[in-house]
């Protein structure tokens, strides 16, 4: 977990555009100037895009990776959950599935939870290690939070939001103590929602949300360290 200022991100997200093939800028280049909380509203296709809800209940962020498993946050994760996949609109659109079977990482803030239907899409495609180093750019998206004035379940976004974030180190700690990628603010930053939402870099998932201080720095779950984990659950 982060210092004392740190804290889970679950129910509530904010979003980063990410493009089918490649979102966020090349890697070395600066992103562009956009304005999660603050970030830009995603407005190109996100198949692999899930909105996570426990309990009926608007909660976290998660991908599609494969055809009958999402990754998510551990944290976030816990009772009867469902998931609008495929949709810029988390109140519309795209598929609806529920979890049938989750599965959590024992020492890091991860959680595969596969679906009670198939999905045939396109499904983010997850990172290796070359994806993603300090000093590089990097693509953030939820649904989570746009305020920081006020209750987060109360300004939560209706649509998929993004932003760009510089990657400060790929061995920081996540929520649960699993091996984590830190990253800060360049024109956003993340915040209650966007737990279990994806981090790309260099057009690959790298991470999964997990903690953020709601201002300047937030804590991402290192995948490309939990592949074999990943793999040997989904396959992928």
């Amino acid at each position: 977990m982060l210092a004392a200022v740190a804290v889970a991100l679950g129910a509530v997200v904010v979003a980063a555009p990410v493009a089918g093939a490649k979102p966020g800028p090349p890697v070395g280049e600066a992103p562009p100037s956009t304005q999660i909380i603050d970030g830009g509203y995603y407005n190109q296709s996100a198949p692999w895009a899930a909105r996570l809800f426990l309990n009926g209940q608007q909660n976290c962020t998660a991908t599609l990776i494969s055809s009958q498993y999402v990754l998510t946050a551990r944290h976030c994760v816990g009772g009867s959950l469902s998931f609008r996949i495929g949709s810029l609109d988390q109140s519309s659109g795209g598929y609806v599935a529920y979890g049938a079977q989750t599965t959590t990482h024992p020492s890091a803030d991860l959680a595969l939870v596969r679906l009670d239907r198939s999905i045939r899409t396109t499904y983010s495609p997850l990172g290796t290690s070359t994806d993603v180093a300090p000093g590089r750019y990097a693509v953030v998206l939820g649904w989570g939070a746009t305020c920081t004035d006020q209750a987060e379940i109360n300004c939560q976004s209706r649509y998929l939001k993004y932003a760009d974030v510089t990657v400060s180190t790929v061995a920081d700690r996540d929520y649960f103590g699993g091996v984590a990628i830190g990253a800060r603010y360049y024109n956003g930053i993340t915040a209650g929602g966007d737990s279990g939402g994806p981090m790309f870099a260099n057009g690959r998932q790298v991470g999964v949300a997990s903690t953020s201080n709601r201002y300047d720095y937030t804590s991402y779950t290192n995948i490309t360290r939990y592949r074999s984990w990943i793999s040997s659950i989904a396959g992928v």
